[in-house]
C-alpha cells in the first residue's frame, strides 16, 4: 500500500468532502458567472455522465431515507453525473450531483455541511439522526430541482417548500442557477433553510466553501430579491439558544446554525483565498496538527467570510484550475511539498463541474457546463451546452447500468481483520497500469492518469500537468468559435449542434488523454528512466504539437479563391481550374477535413435539347452530342469530364482538368464540404468556351479560273466564306460542286429520288418472283 493510500484509509470520513467555488461576473475577464464544485470521496470511484429523459408524474424517493414526493406533470430533460448502482442497492437514480435542464436551470449538489447538533437535537434535528431516517437529502435534491423547476428562483422555492413539509435528511449547500440568478441554498437544520441570491449581493465577489457551515454573510433577510428563507428561521435559532446578530440587527445565520470546522476544511479555505490573491491576514488564524487525523494546517479562523474580493480579474482557465488548488501560493500550506496538508485538489476527488453562465443570452445556450471527470488535479474539463444535449457517446460515457468496475482495483484484498478493502479507496498504480480491465471510458482514462501522476509525482506530475494545461487551453480557445456558431444558429438547429460539438470535444479529449496515458504506462513499466516528456507536447511553447478539431465539427467551409472562366480553341491544352478553401475554425491543420466535388454541365447540349423538345430527330442528336462529349477526352484522364458518369462529376480534388476536345460551352462548379459535419459550400460557376480552330494565317483560299476567290461572299460559321445567293456560283474546272450553289443543290436531290425508285422496283420484282 502506498503512503497516499494509507492516509486515505486512516482518514475520518468527515474529511472526505467537497469544495464549492463561486466567481461573480464582475470579477471574471469574460463578464460571466462561474460556479461549481468538486466532489471528494474516493480515489478510484467512477461516475456516470448521462441524460435523464422526461417522466410522467414521477415519485421521487431515496435510498438513504424514507423520503417520497410525487410530482404531478411531465418533468424536464436534464444532464446528470451520477453514482453507479452498485453503491446504492442497484438503484440507478443516485445522487445526480450536477446538471442543467432543458429550461436552462443548473444545479450543483451537494456541498455537505454541519450544524450545531447538540443545540438543535431537541428543537429541529435533521432526519438522519432518527431511528427511521427521513427528509430530503443529497440523494434526491438534484433530480427534484432539475426535473421540476423552470427557473432558478422557482427551484429555490420548490426545494424550500419540500423541506418545510418533509424536512431535511442532513445539512448541505446547493447551487441553483439560471441565466438571470445564481442562488446558494443552505439546509440549516431539520426544517430551516436560507437561500441567498449571489447575483444580486455579490457580483464582484468570490466564494470558496470547503464544507464549512460557519462562513458569515450579512444580507437583508426581509428582501426577497436577495434572500428567501423558512418562516421560522430566526425563531428556531432563538429556541435553540444559538441566535447571533450583526451590528445592523440582521440575524447572523452562519454563526447561529453553523459549527466550528476542522483542519481539513479550514486549510482548504485558506488555500482558496490564497489562490485568488486574498490570503488570510496574519493574526486571523492559527495553525497546527489535528490530533485525530494527523492532518496539518489551519486549525481555526476568526470570523471566516462566505464572500471576499479577489486581487484581480479571473480568466476561464484560472477558474477551472481553482478546483485543483493545492496551496502553491503559500509557504506553509503547500500540499505539493507537505503530504500531511489536505488540499482542494486532492487524490479523492471523483469529479469536478463548473457552470459558465452568461447573462443576456437565451436559456438554451446561456450556460456552458465544463465537466472534468475523476480528480481535477490531472483532468481536463470538457464543455457542453447541457441544456440542449439529447444524447452522448456511450463508448466514452458508458450508460449507468453497463459499467464494469473491475478497473477500480483489486477487489480481493482484505485488511488485518479479514474485512474486504474497498479498492476505490486505494489509489493503486497497479490498477492504473492494467489496460485489460479498461472499459474505454474517459472517466477511467483520467482516473489512471491521476493515479500515476499522483503516486509518481516527482517524475510525472509537472510534464503531465503541462500537457493537460495545453489541451485545456486549446478547448477554451476553440470554445469561442463554437459559441459564435451556437449564437448564430436558429433555435431549431441548436440541439443537433450541441450534440455534435459535445461528441467532438469528448472524442478529441479522449484521444489525446488516452495517448498520454499509454505513454505514461510505457514510461512507468520501463523503469521511469530519464525525463518524461509527452510526445505531443511542444514544451517550449506550452502547446500541443498536433491541434484538436473541436470547433471544426460545426464550421462550414469558406471559399477563398474562385475558379476562373476562360475561352479555348478545340484541342488546346487548358489550364486546370482551381478552387481554394479553408475551415475558419482557428485550428491549424483542420483543412485536411475538406473534400471537393467538381461538376460540369454541357450548356450547348442542354440548349439544343430545350430548343428541339418536340423533334425526335433533334433529341437524338442532342443525346449523341452528350455521349460524344463523355467519350471525347483522353482515356488516361480519369478525373476529367471524359470520365464523367451520369452525375457529371469531373474531379474530386481542389483542381479540375478542363476538356477541350469538344466544341461548345461548359459550366464547371465545385462543392467543398467539411467532412466532419457534412456542411457544404459551392463555388461560383466557371464558364469554359471551346471554339473551332481558326484558319492559320498561311492557309490559301480556293480561286476560280480567273484567279478570283471562289468563296468570296458570306462568311460561314467556321471562319470561311459562303457564296452569295443573288449570284449563284458555278463550279470551276477541277473543283467539287459547292453545296452552297442552289443550282447544284438539285443534284443530290435527284440522286436521292432515283435511289428510292430503285428500292421500290426491287421490292416489287421480289414479290412477283415469290408468287
Amino acid at each position: 500500500m502506498t503512503v497516499a493510500a494509507a492516509i486515505v484509509m486512516a482518514m475520518p470520513t468527515g474529511a472526505l468532502a467537497c469544495t464549492q467555488i463561486y466567481m461573480g461576473k464582475g470579477v471574471t475577464d469574460t463578464g460571466d458567472t462561474y460556479v461549481g464544485r468538486s466532489e471528494d470521496y474516493a480515489s478510484r470511484h467512477p461516475k456516470a455522465f448521462g441524460i435523464q429523459e422526461p417522466r410522467e408524474n414521477p415519485t421521487f424517493s431515496s435510498d438513504e431515507s424514507n423520503f417520497e414526493w410525487t410530482f404531478k406533470g411531465t418533468t424536464y430533460r436534464y444532464t446528470y453525473v451520477r453514482d453507479l448502482p452498485s453503491g446504492w442497492d442497484d438503484r440507478d437514480d443516485a445522487y445526480s450531483e450536477a446538471g442543467t435542464n432543458e429550461k436552462g436551470v443548473s444545479v450543483s449538489a451537494t456541498l455537505t455541511t454541519g450544524y450545531k447538533i447538540e443545540q438543535f437535537k431537541d428543537v429541529d434535528p435533521c432526519g438522519s439522526k432518527s431511528d427511521d431516517p427521513s427528509g430530503i437529502g443529497e440523494y434526491t435534491i438534484p433530480d427534484v430541482v432539475l426535473g421540476c423547476a423552470d427557473t432558478a428562483r422557482n427551484g429555490v422555492k420548490l426545494l424550500g417548500q419540500i423541506i418545510d413539509e418533509k424536512g431535511s435528511y442532513d445539512c448541505n449547500q446547493i447551487i441553483i442557477a439560471d441565466s438571470a440568478e445564481t442562488w446558494v441554498f443552505m439546509q440549516l437544520s431539520g426544517h430551516q433553510w436560507c437561500a441567498v441570491n449571489l447575483t444580486a449581493v455579490a457580483p464582484d465577489k468570490v466564494s470558496v466553501n470547503p464544507n464549512m457551515s460557519n462562513l458569515k454573510f450579512d444580507v437583508n433577510l426581509g428582501d426577497e430579491l436577495v434572500c428567501l428563507h423558512s418562516a421560522d428561521l430566526e425563531k428556531v435559532a432563538k429556541d435553540a439558544g444559538t441566535a447571533e446578530y450583526f451590528d445592523d440587527g440582521q440575524l447572523d445565520v452562519a454563526t447561529s446554525y453553523g459549527k466550528d470546522e476542522g483542519v481539513a476544511q479550514n486549510t482548504r479555505y485558506a488555500q482558496g483565498r490564497a489562490y485568488f490573491g486574498n490570503p488570510l491576514a496574519e493574526g486571523t488564524y492559527t495553525t497546527g496538527v489535528d490530533p485525530t487525523s494527523g492532518w496539518q494546517g489551519v486549525t481555526s479562523i476568526s470570523d471566516p467570510e462566505l464572500l471576499f474580493a479577489p486581487s484581480g480579474q479571473v480568466s476561464l482557465f484560472q477558474a477551472l484550475r481553482s478546483y485543483a488548488a493545492r496551496g502553491e501560493q503559500t509557504s506553509d500550506l503547500n500540499a505539493n511539498t507537505n503530504s500531511r496538508v489536505y488540499a482542494i485538489g486532492n487524490n479523492r476527488t471523483v469529479e469536478t463541474h463548473m457552470f459558465q453562465i452568461r447573462s443576456g443570452l437565451t436559456s438554451d445556450i446561456a450556460t456552458v457546463q465544463w465537466e472534468a471527470l475523476s480528480r481535477d488535479e490531472f483532468s481536463v474539463a470538457v464543455p457542453s451546452y447541457s441544456a440542449l444535449l439529447t444524447k452522448v457517446d456511450t463508448t466514452i460515457y458508458p450508460e449507468i447500468n453497463s459499467w464494469s468496475e473491475d478497473h477500480t482495483g483489486d477487489h480481493s484484498k482484505v485488511d488485518a481483520k479479514g474485512d474486504p478493502i474497498d479498492p476505490e479507496r486505494v489509489d493503486d498504480p497497479k490498477a492504473a497500469l492494467d489496460a485489460s480491465t479498461d472499459n474505454g471510458s474517459l472517466d477511467y482514462v483520467l482516473m489512471d492518469i491521476n493515479t500515476l501522476a499522483y503516486n509518481y509525482r516527482d517524475k510525472l506530475a509537472v510534464p503531465t500537468r503541462a500537457y493537460l494545461d495545453a489541451l485545456q487551453k486549446e478547448l477554451i480557445s476553440q470554445q469561442a468559435t463554437v459559441d459564435d456558431i451556437m449564437k448564430q444558429a436558429p433555435a431549431k438547429d441548436r440541439s443537433d449542434l450541441a450534440n455534435k460539438f459535445f461528441e467532438q470535444a469528448s472524442k478529441e479529449t479522449y484521444a489525446k488523454t488516452k495517448a498520454l496515458l499509454d505513454e505514461m504506462r510505457t514510461y512507468v513499466n520501463g523503469g521511469m528512466k530519464g525525463d518524461f516528456v509527452p510526445s505531443d507536447l511542444d514544451a517550449a511553447k506550452g502547446d500541443l504539437k498536433a491541434p484538436i478539431y473541436y470547433a471544426t465539427a460545426g464550421v462550414a467551409p469558406q471559399i477563398t479563391g474562385q475558379p476562373q472562366s476562360a475561352t479555348y480553341e478545340k484541342g488546346d491544352k487548358a489550364a486546370d481550374l482551381k478552387v481554394t478553401a479553408t475551415i475558419p475554425d482557428g485550428a491549424a491543420g483542420s483543412d485536411q477535413y475538406l473534400t471537393y466535388k467538381w461538376t460540369v454541365r454541357d450548356v450547348t447540349a442542354d440548349n439544343a435539347k430545350a430548343d428541339t423538345t418536340d423533334s425526335k430527330a433533334n433529341a437524338r442528336a442532342a443525346k449523341k452530342s452528350t455521349v460524344a462529349l463523355l467519350k471525347a477526352a483522353p482515356a488516361a484522364k480519369t478525373t476529367t469530364a471524359a470520365a464523367n458518369d451520369a452525375t457529371g462529376i469531373a474531379s474530386q480534388s481542389s483542381t479540375c482538368p478542363v476538356d477541350t476536345s469538344k466544341v461548345g460551352t461548359f459550366e464547371y462548379q465545385c462543392t467543398v464540404t467539411n467532412s466532419l459535419n457534412g456542411k457544404p459550400v459551392t463555388s461560383e460557376v466557371a464558364t469554359i468556351t471551346v471554339n473551332e480552330k481558326a484558319p492559320k494565317p498561311d492557309d490559301k483560299p480556293s480561286t476560280d479560273d480567273k484567279g478570283n476567290n471562289a468563296n468570296a461572299g458570306n462568311a460561314n460559321a467556321n471562319g470561311g466564306t459562303a457564296p452569295s445567293k443573288k449570284s449563284p456560283a458555278k463550279a470551276a474546272p477541277g473543283r467539287l460542286v459547292s453545296t452552297g450553289d442552289t443550282n447544284n443543290a438539285m443534284v443530290p436531290v435527284a440522286i436521292a429520288i432515283a435511289g428510292v425508285a430503285i428500292v421500290v422496283i426491287a421490292l416489287v420484282v421480289r414479290k412477283r418472283n415469290r408468287e
